[in-house]
């Protein structure tokens, strides 16, 4: 008795293989990239120059596997074609095709109860944020490929597409919260467990420029000992954009030793963080969030310049030019509360630290938006 034969055939495929492989449709522009994007901060501060934002790399193809011949009938295998694994950004508004491949066990006949394609759009949450609802599906469309019957052929290929569908988030890979979407196929089978194959597929939602983008102006300070002000250009800003500004020294009566400028992203996730975001525009403190829910905050330094050495004097202004493009990270629009899961945003960090290592720091949100895909 051939026991991981039969092993194989209760817990996995049973011989059959299922590829998914997505296709460009008509009029369609599909932006391929080197990498999915995610939390991750790339420590190596030449990141940014391998990988600039937008690059179009493509993998090489992977070469196909040799021919096998049937021991039994000596007739030659087919084997699956060679692919480019390239991943594919989406714009939001685009339909998702492909073709789905199944391939049977050569010279056997193979029954299935029906085949499936799903198109999924997730939310997954984290273990200890998700008070036993990791997931949450926006989005679920489903079509039958094919109804219950034989498999007489190796290898069958069935096309698929999903039109006009709802992608209202843009996919995110965040530390304790995610959005993925994703293709599913289902084969169910008689006496045995369905087979399932999945693909992500990456969805990016192209932003529109504010109409009015008003400049940001704060006076901040210590009484008697220190008083600036600092102004930025904008608050809201594409993926690619500068921010540039100015700081003022009003009144400067401490020894300062150096200034530090930073982008810091914060995520929020976890039930109730739409009451979180509402207590924070009301001005309330964060010790006032009790009753918002089981909610993890994760607060990350994307990056940090020093943008003045010694001691400044009363008047000195010190110019501010920071390039998003150039920050060793995957840089996301702002997230405001995505179905009161999670959000993500983005604060511009300003820090002073004197002779005695003390930091007085102030933190000013700006508004992320995506200007083209990438």
């Amino acid at each position: 008795m051939n026991v991981g034969g039969f092993i194989n055939a209760i817990t996995g495929g049973g011989g059959f293989k299922v590829g998914i492989q997505l296709t460009q449709q008509e009029n369609q522009k599909r932006i391929a990239m080197d990498h999915y994007p995610s939390w991750k901060l790339h420590r190596n501060p030449f990141w940014r120059v391998k990988h600039p934002h937008g690059a179009v790399k493509r993998a090489p193809p992977v070469a196909a596997p040799p021919p096998m011949m049937d021991p039994h009938t000596g007739q030659m295998i087919p084997q699956p074609q060679a692919v480019e694994h390239e991943k594919i950004a989406y714009e939001a508004s685009q339909d998702v095709g492909g073709i789905v491949t199944i391939h049977s066990p050569p010279g056997k006949k193979a029954e299935h109860l029906g085949i499936r394609v799903q198109f999924i759009g997730r939310i997954e949450m984290g273990y200890g944020v998700n008070e036993g609802r990791p997931n949450h599906d926006f989005v679920s469309l489903s079509k039958e490929l094919a109804p219950p019957g034989m498999m007489y052929q190796p290898t069958i290929e069935v096309p698929f597409l999903f039109r006009n569908m709802d992608k209202e988030h843009e996919s995110y890979y965040g530390r304790h919260a995610s959005v993925r979407y994703f293709i599913k196929v289902v084969m169910e089978r008689k006496f045995l467990p369905p087979l399932t194959k999945e693909k992500d597929v990456w969805v990016q939602r192209l932003g529109i420029p504010p109409t009015v983008n008003a400049g940001i102006k704060l006076e901040v300070g210590i009484e008697d000992c220190l008083h600036i002000e600092f102004e930025y250009d904008r608050r809201v800003y594409h993926l690619q954009d500068v921010i540039s500004g100015k700081i003022h020294f009003l009144l400067v009566r401490i020894k300062i030793k150096h200034m530090e400028l930073g982008v810091i992203r914060r995520e929020t996730s976890g039930e109730g963080v739409a009451a979180i975001a509402h207590q924070q525009q009301m001005g309330a403190t964060s010790a006032n969030t009790a009753g918002a829910g089981s909610v993890v905050t994760e607060t990350q330094t994307l990056v940090k310049y020093e943008i003045m050495d010694g001691a400044p004097v009363k008047g000195e202004v010190i110019p501010v030019k920071l390039s998003l493009n150039s920050i060793p990270a995957d840089l996301t629009p702002t997230y405001e509360v995505i179905n009161n899961r999670f959000s993500v945003r983005y604060y511009v960090n300003l820090v002073l630290v004197d002779e005695e290592d003390r930091r007085y720091f102030k933190q000013q949100e700006i508004i992320l938006w995506r200007k083209e895909l990438g």
